[in-house]
């Protein structure tokens, strides 16, 4: 048997970094897959608006956190509820075959896709016989 979680009230801060210290963070769900030029990943995120994500490069690190909407978040008259509330957050730490001048992101239906693009000189190559 499943049981309801109790909702617990949060005060919300308005700079990430006092976010970080006095907000509920939990870490979201992660695809990462590779291809040949790229690496892809993918962070389920649902609640949370494109202007609340942030995603930086830091010592080597990829950091990517979102913020809910506490309020109407806890709002809500559950009947049911499986999920953990609240903020994003990850840390992965990328090699230095990623070109970090072409990391591209999109934020669509709480799911982040985050391009990491390889580096040419970590790509596959193939020699011509001559």
């Amino acid at each position: 048997m499943t049981q309801n979680k109790e909702a617990v009230e949060v005060k919300t801060s308005s700079s990430w970094d006092e976010a970080l210290e006095k907000e509920s963070w939990i870490a979201p769900l992660i695809d990462i897959y590779e291809t040949a030029d790229d690496y892809f990943l993918t962070a389920f995120m649902p609640g949370v608006a494109k202007e609340n994500v942030k995603i930086k490069l830091e010592d080597g690190n990829l950091v990517i956190m979102g913020r809910i909407d506490y309020d109407s978040t806890l709002d809500k008259k559950y009947v049911l509820k499986e999920t953990e509330t609240g903020n994003y957050y990850r840390r992965f730490k990328i090699a230095d075959s990623i070109d970090e001048s072409k990391i591209d992101a999109r934020l669509e239906n709480g799911i982040l896709n985050v391009k990491l693009p390889k580096h040419e000189r970590v790509k596959p190559k193939t020699i011509e016989i001559k």
